[in-house]
């Protein structure tokens, strides 16, 4: 029998076990064994997950937040399938107009990611879930929480080097993913998590030989992008030390999101 993919194709928060209300919450979530990879990305975007249920339950779910802005993701290690992610986020303000917020990811104990200084800005929900099968939702996941490994992985989105160009590539959104059904299922929206990761893995291809993330810093996501779009993404190290990288991402014309990378060598400490 297949599984609903709302709330299993693209959902990172199993059973949250504290929940005060517009202040902070803790979750877990069950990282599939089956699964080949789950990405620094996706960690994240389980954190922004339980941040975003605090924060739609704390203005009734009129809204919620989208695209969220983080000012620094820090990277502190990897998350492999059949790990368990222990989440946690605080709240810094909470209104119908935004959501500020940082929060964190253990495995074990053992820190694996931080978010500081994001900021989500609310939309309304109506135009991107049923703001009832959200509420109830919610109710499932401060109570027995819902059965782990519902989902199945994502295939990396495809990334095509530009002849002549170093550091620039054309990224091809899928036209139809599960993780649509679950992101959104009345307004079906390309996670930006899962550019970010693609624009990352990209980047380290410019970057000094042996390096690994560090850290993201000032991510702004100016637009939505929607399933088929075909984006050029650009990874440019810094003339004095090729471990800055400027990242951009353009559809057309048009500005969709910027970061700036921070990598390191692997047997570095964090």
């Amino acid at each position: 029998m297949s599984v609903d993919p709302h709330f299993a194709a693209f959902s990172f928060v199993d059973r949250i076990t504290v929940f005060e209300r517009a202040q902070r919450a803790r979750a877990l979530f069950a990282v599939p064994a089956a699964i080949e990879r789950f990405p620094s990305c996706l960690v994240a975007e389980a954190v922004g997950q339980l941040a975003a249920w605090v924060a739609m339950e704390a203005i009734a779910f009129r809204g919620r937040p989208v695209a969220a802005l983080a000012n620094e993701t820090r990277f502190h290690g990897e998350v492999r399938p059949g790990d368990v992610l222990e989440l946690a986020v605080e709240i810094e303000q909470c209104d119908d107009e935004a959501v500020a917020y940082a929060g964190s990811a253990r495995v074990g104990g053992r820190l694996v990611i931080e978010l500081v200084d994001c900021l989500g800005p609310m939309l309304p929900v109506a135009d991107f879930d049923d703001p009832a099968a959200l509420a109830d939702r919610l109710a499932l996941l401060r109570a027995k929480g819902a059965a782990p490994g519902r989902f199945g992985g994502v295939e990396p989105a495809q990334v095509e080097p530009i002849a002549g160009e170093p550091g620039a590539a054309w990224l091809q959104v899928p036209a139809a993913a599960p993780f649509f059904s679950d992101h959104f299922p009345r307004r079906a929206v390309f996670p930006a998590t899962l550019m970010l990761d693609a624009l990352i893995t990209h980047a380290l291809g410019v970057a000094p030989p042996g390096h690994v993330p560090a850290k993201l810093t000032h991510v702004k996501v100016r637009s939505f992008t929607e399933p088929g779009a075909r984006l050029r993404i650009e990874a440019t190290p810094a003339a004095d030390d090729a471990s800055r990288i400027a990242l951009a991402v353009r559809g057309g014309e048009r500005s969709v999101a910027t970061a700036r990378l921070q990598t390191r060598p692997e047997t570095s400490s964090s």
